[in-house]
C-alpha cells in the first residue's frame, strides 16, 4: 500500500498506468480482477471492477456500482479518515470502464469476525463511515487489516442510496456518544457538501446524483445532531448476507 506521502502518484497510476489482467476473484456476485498496474516509476497490484460484469440490482441503478467505489473513496478522503484505498474510475481498461482500486495485502482470514479487541476498538470511524454513505453491505471480510496495521474498508458498491439500506456487521459502538474528533470531520463534510463549487461535491456529483450527494450531507448531519452512533432498526434487516 502506498504511502500518504505517495497518493498523488499512486491516483496518477490508477488513472494512466497499464493495466495487465491477472486473474478473476472468486469473491461476490459481480466481475472481479486482480490487476498489476505499471506506470513509470511505479508497479503494483490493483482490483479492476468492469461496469460490464456488474449483475443488475432492483433497487441501484444498473452501471453504477463502480463510481459508488470511487465515491467511497472519495468521501474518507474529504474525512480525513483515510479509510478506503485508493481508488478511480477508469474509462479505458481491458473489459470496458468501471473502478480500479490499488490492493491491499492482507491476510484474508484475518478479519472483523476473527479480529484482536485492540483492532474491533478502533472501528468507529468505520461504523461513522458505513451509516453516512448507508453501506448495505458491510460484511466481516471487507475490514481488513495491512501490513502496517492500517485498517482498510473494501467493497463500496451498495452504498449512497437515498433510501435507508444500512446493513453492516459492525454494531459494536451503537447507541454510544459520538466523539467529538468525528462530529468536527463530520461537520467539514456536511458544510463542503453544501457548497456546489467545492471540489469533493463536484467530484461526488460526477460519480452519483444530485439527490444522493445531498441525502449523504444529510446523514452526515443528523448522526452529528443524534451525537451517537446507530443502533439497528428493529422495522428491517441490519445485517448483510451472508455476513462475511
Amino acid at each position: 500500500m502506498a504511502s500518504r506521502a505517495d497518493l498523488k502518484t499512486t491516483l496518477t497510476a490508477l488513472q494512466k498506468g497499464e493495466i495487465d489482467l491477472e486473474g478473476q476473484l472468486e469473491v461476490g456476485s459481480n466481475s472481479t480482477f486482480l490487476v498489476t498496474l505499471r506506470y513509470p516509476g511505479f508497479e503494483d497490484r490493483a482490483v479492476y471492477k468492469p461496469e460490464r460484469g456488474e449483475q443488475p440490482l432492483w433497487d441501484f441503478p444498473e452501471g453504477t456500482l463502480s463510481r459508488r467505489e470511487v465515491a467511497a473513496f472519495l468521501v474518507s478522503q474529504a474525512l480525513g479518515w483515510e479509510l478506503v484505498p485508493p481508488t478511480v474510475y477508469r474509462r479505458s481498461a481491458p473489459l470496458g470502464r468501471g473502478s480500479l482500486q490499488l490492493f491491499v495485502d492482507h491476510d484474508p482470514g484475518y478479519h472483523y469476525f476473527s479480529f484482536r479487541p485492540e483492532h474491533r476498538a478502533r472501528l468507529q470511524k468505520a461504523a461513522a463511515f458505513d451509516a453516512i454513505i448507508n453501506n448495505a453491505d458491510r460484511k466481516g471480510g471487507h475490514v481488513i487489516v495491512d501490513a502496517n496495521d492500517h485498517i482498510w474498508l473494501i467493497d463500496h458498491g451498495v452504498c449512497f442510496h437515498e433510501e435507508d439500506k444500512l446493513r453492516t456487521v459492525i454494531w459494536d459502538f451503537a447507541g454510544q456518544p459520538l466523539p467529538a474528533d468525528l462530529c468536527s470531520d463530520l461537520l467539514r463534510l456536511t458544510h463542503q457538501l453544501t457548497r456546489p463549487e467545492h471540489k469533493t461535491t463536484h467530484l461526488l456529483t460526477q460519480l452519483l446524483t444530485v439527490a444522493e450527494v445531498l441525502a449523504l450531507a444529510n446523514r452526515a448531519q443528523h448522526l452529528v445532531e443524534a451525537g451517537a452512533f446507530p443502533s439497528p432498526r428493529p422495522d428491517r434487516r441490519p445485517y448483510p448476507w451472508p455476513p462475511v
